[in-house]
């Protein structure tokens, strides 16, 4: 009776483990989605802002002198 028991309380178990198994992997899968579009995001930032910081240094250059 003893292994009987052990082999239902153990199959409940194991059933809870794999849903939190399951439910982890999930939430895992969501955060590396969240880090990929987050880097990219900082990707785009960074990129116009090069690109501005160009832009405002090409028209400081182009200003005329003042006399």
């Amino acid at each position: 009776m003893a292994k009987a028991l052990f082999g239902h309380v153990g199959t409940a178990s194991d059933q809870r483990l794999r849903d939190e198994i399951q439910r982890l992997r999930t939430k895992m899968q969501n955060l590396e989605f969240d880090v990929a579009r987050l880097r990219a995001e900082n990707d785009r930032l960074s990129a116009a802002l090069m690109s501005h910081d160009s832009d405002m240094r090409m028209s400081h250059i182009e200003e005329p002198a003042l006399t």
